[in-house]
């Protein structure tokens, strides 16, 4: 392995790199009591893999690693299954260290200071048995996206105060556009993730740019300061997650930054992917969607260099975020996939939803909802033995949505044409969803899945077309096409009175999902 490993990083081919003459490497030990400190009794770690984003380094015997540093590079350890990390001062995963010797460029919001070597010593915390669960979950998050802190006092109440003390998750991600452009928020946004208790990775998005970077190379500098490297991996018993960010900044160009992937990330990926267990899941989290293409937004070269990396990896999920709505996509050969089974990519739907817009609630917090009627939230994934997962959509605050957005009308006339419809939102729902729909328990009949915007949103737009004043700061976004949406005539032939609709959807990790409301049939005269 430590051969494959040389070889790949001599064909690592890129601009002359300074080293940094500071250090030569550093000690991977089992920090048994949590301190910080190598205290007596305590063991070094051999096998340990660390990386600068390019190369992969392993520790020896004595758990030492060596290596030289290169200006401007990350250095961050591969945390490895059984193990966590301490968390730095505000929360963040301590994982990694910068190589900054000389004043990077000028930037708004500081880039990475000056002072640090490029190397360190790291003390791994073993779990304790007695607190692992047989699953290991995560709560996911995309597109957090505050431009203020009157936001980020929205991400508090609506996200992560519901969840303090009710999540039984062990790790947390934030699928990128943890900001809004304002760099300086990110403190801020810190400090109400840490409430969560859970080790938080962060993948940078477009909104997460030093937007006067001069390059690509310099565009994540702060988000690098205070989130770490931009490329890593991270391993658990049942999973490895690699961060990587697709975002490719061009400065003075349109569009201003492309979705893709850099030299350096393809190098750091042929050199760790052969040490991959392929028994466990694998797990690829990105801010730009894979399956966008349109316009520029995704390259598709990239796109099929990736996956031909991937290809004999039997277990491969990817989450995505960006586009502010909520979809399943299967990779195939159309968009060259060549596994056994198609790659399935989640698009996570935005914890800000269509950017903390729309009208308030009595609490204060706007409604949010997504353009493609999806309220805004967050997901679980839960992971079993053997590459299995479970995913499910949350909306924020727990709010008592079953999975199923309903839109019926009011009243009907009885006896008029059945030409109106009860529409199903079925949030995590796809092409192969089964969606059903009986009224006054009858029998179950099939909805038809439609091309068209959610009509609850499409509600909401024509309030706030029709409102003589602005009925919040922004106006809830204009409706999409949903791709997760449903229709069932509803029968205008039963008895003047009020008649339930129930409506039925197997999801293929909760179950049968259920949700019910009602409609009125009334006589007029012509």
């Amino acid at each position: 392995m430590r051969h494959l490993l040389s070889v790949i990083s001599l064909l690592w081919l890129a601009a002359p790199a300074q080293a940094s003459p500071q250090c030569e490497g550093g000690q991977v030990w089992e920090d048994r009591n949590g301190n910080g400190h190598y205290d007596a009794g305590e063991t070094p770690l051999a096998g340990i893999k660390l990386s600068d984003g390019i190369e992969v380094f392993i520790t020896d015997a004595d758990g030492r690693y060596r290596f030289a540093p290169v200006e401007g590079r990350t250095l961050f350890v591969i945390k490895p299954a059984g193990y966590d990390v301490p968390r730095r001062a505000d929360g963040i995963p301590d994982f990694w260290i910068h190589a900054r010797t000389t004043p990077g460029p000028a930037l708004k919001y500081g880039g990475i200071p000056t002072g640090t070597s490029g190397c360190r010593d790291f003390g791994l915390i073993p779990h304790h048995a007695a607190a692992q669960s047989p699953d290991l979950e995560a709560l996911i998050f995309a597109d957090t996206q505050t431009k203020s802190l009157t936001d980020v006092g929205y991400y508090r109440r609506d996200i992560v105060e519901p969840l303090i003390g009710r999540h039984t998750a062990q790790l947390g991600l934030t699928l990128g556009d943890v900001v809004n452009d304002d760099l300086s928020l990110y403190p801020a946004l810190n400090a109400q993730t840490a409430r969560l208790q859970v080790p938080w990775l962060h993948i940078p998005g477009n909104h997460d740019l030093d937007f006067d970077a001069g390059s690509d190379d310099d565009s994540l500098l702060t988000f690098r300061r205070h989130f770490g490297p931009d490329t890593f991996a991270w391993e658990e018993e049942r999973m490895t997650f690699i961060g990587l960010d697709d975002v490719i900044y061009q400065p003075g160009q349109k569009p201003a930054y492309v979705g893709g992937f850099r030299e350096d990330q393809f190098a750091f990926l042929q050199t760790y992917l052969p040490t991959v267990p392929k028994q466990r899941l694998l797990v690829l989290g990105v801010h730009i969607p894979l399956f966008d293409t349109g316009g520029g937004s995704f390259r598709a070269a990239d796109r099929e260099r990736l996956f031909g990396l991937l290809r004999d990896f039997p277990h491969v999920l990817l989450l995505s975020g960006h586009t502010h709505t909520q979809r399943h996509w299967y990779h195939d050969a159309a968009t060259g996939w060549h596994g056994v089974q198609p790659l399935h990519e989640y698009n996570v739907g935005a914890a800000c939803g269509a950017f903390w817009s729309g009208a308030k609630d009595a609490d204060g917090i706007p409604d949010a909802t997504m353009a493609d009627g999806t309220p805004n939230g967050y997901a679980r994934l839960k992971i079993a033995s053997g590459g299995g997962y479970a995913l499910s959509w949350h909306p924020a605050r727990d709010r008592q949505e079953p999975g199923i957005g309903l839109h019926a009308p009011k009243v009907l006339r009885q006896g008029a044409y059945p030409a109106w419809g009860v529409y199903a939102n079925v949030y995590m729902g796809d092409d192969r969803s089964r969606v059903e729909y009986r009224v006054d328990q009858g029998e179950w009949h099939p909805m038809q899945k439609v091309s068209q915007p959610d009509p609850r949103l499409l509600a909401e737009n024509m309030r706030d077309d029709l409102a003589d004043a602005l009925r919040g700061y922004d106006r809830s976004p204009e409706a999409k096409v949903s791709q997760h949406l449903w229709r069932g005539a509803l029968p205008t032939d039963l008895t003047v009175g009020v008649h339930r609709i129930e409506v039925r959807a197997q999801d293929p990790w909760r179950g049968e999902l259920h949700a019910a409301t009602q409609y009125l049939l009334q006589q007029a005269s012509p």
